[in-house]
């Protein structure tokens, strides 16, 4: 029987033909050969080599900026299957990926390994700046940004840079329009997971900030924040034009706007503008006549909260007629509705006919 030849095998070790410096000169020639193997593929782009084809193939579509996998759900593309799969969970809600400490669940193996770190409670990466401590190197690399202003992560449609490539990634949807977060419930879709996550607490009624004041729950983290500045009495938002302070942010960009005069919110049926979205929610309940607001008293709806409370705290329901007209004595249980009385009497009519006023000055 013909016995196989070993192809790893020496043929001078078989013959004995020659020593053994020869033996490693030969080894050496078969490593260079693997070397050449190995640094077989460059890329002239860039001057990184590679292996395999395969791995070269993937590399070059970082230059050539091609994405041949789609997402059949919103269109998105990206370069490696693998990179589509983990984005289709995003849809599906698939996560695979669970923690044996506390069985949260994940849809990258990577957010996992990442969320590990928190029970084993380790922050080995030090801020040199302000000594800081991090879980991560690169959310260490991410603060260190602060310190230096660095911002190496531009927005190619407007221009505006980013201290993380995730904070860029989410501005980009601003553009795109792109909301790949969708509520079960509703159906309503986001730009971000964590504003997805929020708006999910609506319909479980969750609240799991308490005010450690008075007890009162919020869904958001921000919206306690807010509220405990109720009873620290702290308004750390300063207006530079007239010094009057605030206690968010949102309150005093409302405020400057009185300086300004800036009025960014117009009505789609009238063109009529506002200063804020609330006052032009309520202006165009005019234009529906919609009254969401019903007094559970008498039944009487409103178009705002603000008209139902004083409704019920006025005196209709009480019966109470406070307000007397000095000219006839009639009593009236509302200020205003005195104040419209006593035009009886003074033969005030401060509403007039813009068709009427026109003729009459034809």
């Amino acid at each position: 029987i013909e016995e196989e030849e070993d192809p790893d095998r020496c043929e001078e070790q078989d013959t004995h033909e020659s020593s053994s410096t020869q033996c490693m000169d030969a080894s050496v020639k078969i490593e260079q050969n693997i070397t050449e193997e190995v640094a077989s593929y460059i890329c002239t782009e860039c001057g990184k080599s590679f292996r395999f084809p395969s791995t070269f193939k993937r590399h070059q579509r970082i230059h050539t900026g091609e994405k041949p996998y789609h997402c059949l759900e919103c269109g998105k593309s990206f370069r490696e299957t693998d990179t589509l799969s983990k984005h289709q969970r995003i849809h599906t809600g698939e996560k695979p990926f669970h923690c044996s400490e506390c069985g949260k669940r994940f849809n990258q193996q990577s957010h996992l390994q990442r969320h590990q770190s928190i029970h084993k409670g380790e922050k080995p990466y030090n801020c040199s700046e302000c000594g800081k401590s991090f879980r991560y190197s690169d959310t260490l690399q991410n603060h260190q940004r602060i310190h230096t202003g660095e911002k190496p992560f531009q927005c190619s449609d407007c221009g505006m840079s980013f201290i993380e490539s995730g904070v860029l990634r989410k501005h980009q949807r601003t553009h795109t329009g792109e909301k790949p977060y969708n509520c079960s419930e509703c159906g309503k879709s986001f730009v971000q997971q964590s504003h997805l996550r929020r708006h999910e607490r609506i319909h479980t009624g969750e609240k799991p900030y308490f005010c450690t004041e008075c007890g009162q729950s919020f869904r958001e983290s921000g919206t306690l924040s807010k509220h405990m500045r109720i009873h620290t009495g702290e308004r750390p938002f300063d207006c530079l034009e007239c010094g009057q302070k605030f206690r968010d942010s949102g309150t005093l960009l409302k405020h400057q706007r009185i300086h300004t005069g800036e009025k960014p919110y117009f009505c789609s049926d009238c063109g009529q503008s506002f200063r804020d979205s609330g006052t032009l929610l309520k202006h165009q309940r005019i234009h529906t006549g919609e009254k969401p607001f019903p007094c559970s008293d008498c039944g009487q709806r409103f178009r705002d909260s603000s008209t139902l409370y004083k409704h019920q705290h006025s005196r209709v329901h009480t019966g109470e007629k406070t307000y007397n007209c000095s000219e006839c004595g009639k009593n009236f249980n509302q200020q205003i509705h005195l104040q419209r009385h006593q035009r009886i009497h003074t033969g005030e009519k401060p509403f007039f006919h813009v068709v009427c006023v026109w003729f009459r000055h034809v």
